[in-house]
């Protein structure tokens, strides 16, 4: 296992159980608000240290208390528009809020988010951010900038497209209505809903089947489905090629072939 150690955060909780890691928000007080505390600085250097740790293959995401997150701190929104001329303001979200949807982005690990409450606003667009979402019957989901006379200053208009698609897009932006667990499972937004008791263990089970294959596997795989929301089908396929010519050669191919004629698990190394 990597000795990478796990970095010092202020307002949430970084666990790590083989290739497994799980960062918890942990500012119930405001809801686990993005702005306006210390969390944005604490998931982008978690997604730094991860990147670092080449035997990671999953991180949780979850919320402590009541909400998953609630987006933006409306009192420090309030206050700071109130003071800060435009410019001001697009230097706030560029080095702000606008590091973690960069940050989500590249990180070539599995991301899965466990929603444990509401995840309204940026709060929404930082589940969306992950490549799978699971959550428990108290979750429930906004894109509800536009009750403030916003719009999703983190990206978000990005990837809820490509998650619901356009039109059911422009629906949740344009009403910033909410929905409960049950819809966003219908619509897409929530792969499974569980019990609030069975939401991390779920998470988990889900980390480890993940986790169990082939470190570098899955790194190319997420880059992989990464790359081809964006490619063309030929510049996807001359990707295909350069990665799976990499892959062949690395010592974990050579065991799965092995595990798979001789009937039993892998034992991978991730090179």
């Amino acid at each position: 296992m990597s000795n990478t150690s796990l970095p010092a955060l202020k307002d949430a909780a970084l666990t790590r159980e083989g290739r497994i890691a799980v960062l918890t928000l942990q500012r119930d007080d405001v809801r686990n608000a993005l702005t306006g505390t210390a969390l944005v600085d604490d998931i982008c250097a978690t997604l730094q240290w991860a990147e670092a740790c080449e035997d990671l293959s999953v991180l949780i995401l979850t919320g402590a208390g009541s909400a998953f997150s609630a987006g933006g701190n409306i009192k420090v929104m309030r206050e700071r528009s109130g003071i800060a001329a435009p410019f001001e303001l697009e230097q706030f979200y560029r080095n702000g809020i606008q590091r973690i949807p960069l940050a989500m982005r590249a990180c070539q690990i599995a991301l899965i988010a466990a929603v444990n409450g509401p995840a309204m606003g940026a709060g929404f667009d930082l589940a969306n951010m992950c490549d799978i979402r699971i959550g428990s019957t108290r979750a429930q989901f906004g894109e509800s900038f536009i009750n403030l006379s916003l719009i999703a200053g983190d990206g978000g208009a990005w990837f809820l497209q490509r998650l619901v698609g356009a039109q059911r897009a422009a629906e949740l932006t344009l009403t910033g209505r909410v929905i409960k667990a049950d819809e966003a499972r219908a619509i897409g937004v929530l792969l499974e809903v569980t019990e609030p008791e069975a939401l991390l263990p779920r998470a988990q089970e889900i980390a480890l089947q993940i986790a169990s294959k082939p470190p570098l596997a899955v790194r190319y795989a997420k880059r992989t489905l990464r790359l081809a929301q964006e490619q063309s089908l030929g510049d996807h396929l001359e990707t295909c090629a350069s990665f799976q010519a990499i892959l062949q050669k690395t010592g974990d191919h050579l065991e799965a072939l092995a595990a798979f004629f001789e009937k039993r698990s892998g034992n991978f190394k991730g090179k």
